[in-house]
């Protein structure tokens, strides 16, 4: 394993060692956490919520399957999963307590208790044991993850045999003309947004950031197949500002 006192990653456009990157992720998501789910809907005008159904419709949750959802944050993709499910059961992982905590505020929380664990803990080094889970799912979270080949290896590990990993995260537009728009407005308009909504610019700057640092479709293809993950496959959501990549332990 990389040592990381001697080494350095992205934290948006800074490099840091990489010993402090979950620190500094911790902290964004503890100051956003209260206004996440409504930034959201603002940031996207509403489209995560399409990207995320269009997850589920890949994923067709089965009844009784054990969900892990990593970066979990406050619970959707795993009320999602249980929804379509009808019966089984998630658990919603996260480094960041205070996301878990707005989390279990939600109706749905209330609604699927008995289906449901919340549990704070690290992608790179997850707290149960091999071949636990039918599906593992994460959002928008592996590229704030210091390691994401190592989190991918972990996702291998605690699968069991014929299980799923989906990967949902923003990704690269194939067209640089439609990629500089989108720039245009992420670099100006979403940390805005997240200074009058979340009283927070600087969050919402290194979000915008780190999504122009994640490996493209094909270099992420890659590392999917590196854990082990075979029939791995992705598909890009609106031209690729968002990519689901899906894989199989078998």
């Amino acid at each position: 394993m990389a040592d990381p006192t001697n080494n350095t990653t992205h934290f948006g456009f800074e490099t840091v060692q990489e010993n402090e990157k979950a620190g500094k992720v911790q902290g964004v998501f503890t100051s956003v956490a209260s206004k996440y789910d409504v930034m959201n809907d603002v940031m996207s005008v509403g489209i995560h919520r399409i990207w995320k159904e269009a997850m589920m419709d890949w994923l067709a949750p089965r009844p009784g399957q054990n969900l892990l959802d990593v970066a979990g944050g406050t619970g959707d993709i795993s009320f999602k999963f249980l929804d379509r499910a009808g019966q089984g059961h998630a658990t919603v992982l996260d480094l960041t307590e205070d996301m878990l905590v707005e989390g279990r505020k939600r109706a749905e929380a209330a609604q699927m208790a008995n289906s449901l664990d919340w549990v704070t803990g690290d992608a790179m080094s997850l707290p149960f044991p091999d071949n636990s889970f039918d599906v593992y799912t994460i959002s928008f979270g592996i590229r704030n993850v210091t390691r994401p080949q190592e989190a991918l290896n972990e996702a291998y590990r605690v699968l069991r045999p014929g299980g799923r990993l989906m990967v949902l995260e923003f990704s690269q537009l194939p067209n640089p003309m439609m990629q500089k728009a989108y720039d245009l407005y992420s670099f100006n308009v979403i940390p805005r947004m997240g200074q009058v909504i979340a009283g927070d610019s600087d969050s919402y700057q290194y979000l915008v950031e780190s999504i122009r640092n994640f490996p493209d479709q094909d270099t992420f293809l890659g590392m999917v197949k590196t854990a082990g993950f075979e029939n791995a496959t992705y598909r890009n959501l609106s031209m690729g500002i968002a990519c689901l990549h899906s894989g199989w332990k078998i």
